[in-house]
């Protein structure tokens, strides 16, 4: 039984509990090419019937969720992509055997000309007190650098190249933990190729 009066540790442990649906035929071919594609030794990383999880150093997570979406969205099919990012206390206890990595991201130079137009909706959640409107009301201005913002229930919207929109999505998760966020999650839903895409952009 869990201790719910566990104390909280300090970890700089990431983490990340990702699905990605390919609307596809081949959506296995789609996902197992994907990940095959993506350099994924320097994290943790255990696939099960519900999710994907990713665990290390912040960096390495955000450099592989990249990766893998990337992969999967350069088919040209319709790929949907959601993650919950967490990082702080409560602190990760295991999967620490990656943290002693250095900060190069593997995949950076291969998915970094890969052109994807892609649409995204964020939820970002500074947990363990202070002024945490303050903090998410500026990230979101700090998200402006990147890619096109609007408002959306429950959330903020995000259209640009996916690239650049995951780019804004670690500097500003980042920020947050930096802020004194003592726990940071942040939800994140992304959208490519998708045939409504294409009816709300033409002229018809």
């Amino acid at each position: 039984m869990t201790n719910q009066n566990q104390a909280c540790t300090k970890s700089d442990i990431a983490g990340v509990s990702f699905s990605i649906h390919p609307m596809s035929n081949a959506f296995i071919t789609i996902i197992k090419n994907a990940l095959k594609e993506a350099d994924t030794s320097k994290v943790h990383m255990k696939t099960d019937d519900v999710t994907t999880t990713v665990r290390g150093k912040l960096v390495h997570v955000f450099d592989v969720t990249k990766a893998i979406f990337l992969h999967a969205a350069k088919t040209g099919e319709h790929v949907a992509f959601q993650a919950t990012y967490s990082l702080g206390c409560p602190g990760d206890s295991q999967g620490d055997a990656f943290m002693e990595v250095d900060d190069v991201p593997l995949n950076a130079d291969s998915v970094k000309d890969i052109k994807q137009q892609v649409a995204a909706k964020f939820s970002l959640y500074p947990l363990g007190g202070g002024d945490y409107m303050d903090v998410i009301y500026a990230q979101i201005e700090a998200m402006k650098e990147y890619v096109s913002v609007s408002p959306a229930h429950y959330s903020t919207r995000l259209d640009g190249e996916a690239f650049e929109i995951f780019q804004g999505l670690e500097k500003v998760f980042k920020a947050t933990a930096d802020s004194g966020s003592s726990h940071t999650v942040m939800t994140v839903s992304i959208s490519a190729n998708s045939p409504s895409h294409k009816v709300e952009g033409s002229d018809a």
